[in-house]
């Protein structure tokens, strides 16, 4: 049987454990380990493993001895409670072996979890399981994450409290960051919460989610956009003395007024364009942005790039004899002359 995205994902919540197997196959190996794993902890439990209810194989050793699941799904383990077969890595070769065990499978036997890349439908391992009266095929795509699937993850790292407008931008977060990365940024997230009853904000999530720039780049470059020239000077050298490359301010500073300048040409509003780009753009940084596009219009913000790309090239070039922080800092000045002036 072939499981759509919501009811493979409701199956690796709860299993049943009166199915034979599961394959699990996808492109992108990150996610079918998450997967795998999510639905072998719902299975056999935190000490599953421990209690030697996990049997794990490659599947390369299923094609030396292809009687070695079948031995396992059979065998009597010495603790009690569900036990599972895993075969990781499994391809069309494995396909003998597997079928053997599914054939032979019986109620309180122990489930086999097969694994894999993605496999297209001709595939003889895929039509095996889509096709076997009680056996699960569910294939893993690239797809972000839907907002259940968030919710199930902010359960899981015990974050029960979420602001509104924090949610948001952890679905911004999500579709950015490769699935291991955001598990990793929700468990970090929720030991920061532990103890505190108020919900989590957009503030927080931008103090603990992975940086972009470095702070004190970050600081610069807004000081440019909002045209606080006399801050310019003192944030340089206190990037210079920390070892900061001309040419990695400049692509810094042209990262973000490209985005200013997608978030001010954007017919939905400025708002909706920075929360759309990549890496994501959120919580505070993200207000903060929307009131810089408030300031600009198109033509000074194309006026603008076109003299980051001109600096950019002086830069690299070999001709170069000035110093290369001095073109920068009054690149920067320039820029930052040219936000309009507020009333």
């Amino acid at each position: 049987m072939k499981l759509s995205s919501r009811d493979a994902n409701a199956f690796f919540r709860a299993p049943d454990p009166t199915r034979a197997g599961i394959l699990i196959h996808g492109a992108d190996a990150m996610r079918v380990a998450i997967k795998r794993q999510d639905l072998l902890a719902a299975l056999i439990g935190p000490q599953g493993e421990e209690e030697m209810r996990l049997s794990r194989f490659a599947g390369a050793e299923l094609r030396r001895d292809p009687a070695i699941v079948l031995d396992a799904v059979k065998a009597v383990g010495f603790f009690p409670g569900q036990r599972a077969v895993l075969v990781e890595d499994v391809t069309d070769g494995c396909l003998a072996a597997l079928d053997a065990a599914l054939s032979e499978w019986r109620d309180g036997d122990a489930m086999i979890v097969a694994t894999g890349n993605a496999l297209p439908a001709r595939s003889k391992l895929r039509k095996l399981f889509e096709g076997h009266r009680n056996a699960l095929s569910a294939a893993i795509y690239d797809d972000p994450p839907s907002r259940a699937e968030i919710e199930a993850e902010l359960k899981r790292a015990g974050l029960a409290s979420v602001a509104p407008d924090a949610l948001d931008d952890l679905d911004t977060l999500a579709r950015a960051l490769d699935p291991g990365d955001f598990r990793q940024t929700l468990e970090k997230i929720a030991l920061y919460k532990i103890g505190e009853v108020a919900p989590l904000t957009g503030e927080e999530i931008a103090l603990l989610a992975p940086a972009t720039l470095e702070a004190a780049t970050d600081d610069l470059i807004n000081a440019v956009a909002e045209g606080k020239v006399e801050r310019l000077g003192p944030l340089m050298q206190r990037l210079e003395g920390q070892g900061e490359s001309p040419v990695g301010l400049v692509i810094a500073a042209t990262r973000h007024f490209r985005a200013l300048h997608a978030a001010v040409a954007d017919p939905q509003g400025p708002a909706q364009a920075l929360g759309r780009m990549r890496p994501p753009i959120f919580g505070p940084r993200r207000d903060r942005m929307v009131r810089q596009a408030g300031t600009w219009d198109l033509g000074r913000l194309e006026g603008a790039l076109s003299d980051l790309v001109d600096t950019d090239l002086a830069l690299r070039s070999a001709a170069q004899t000035a110093p290369q922080m001095a073109l920068v800092e009054r690149l920067f000045i320039r820029l930052a002359m040219r936000r309009p002036r507020q009333g």
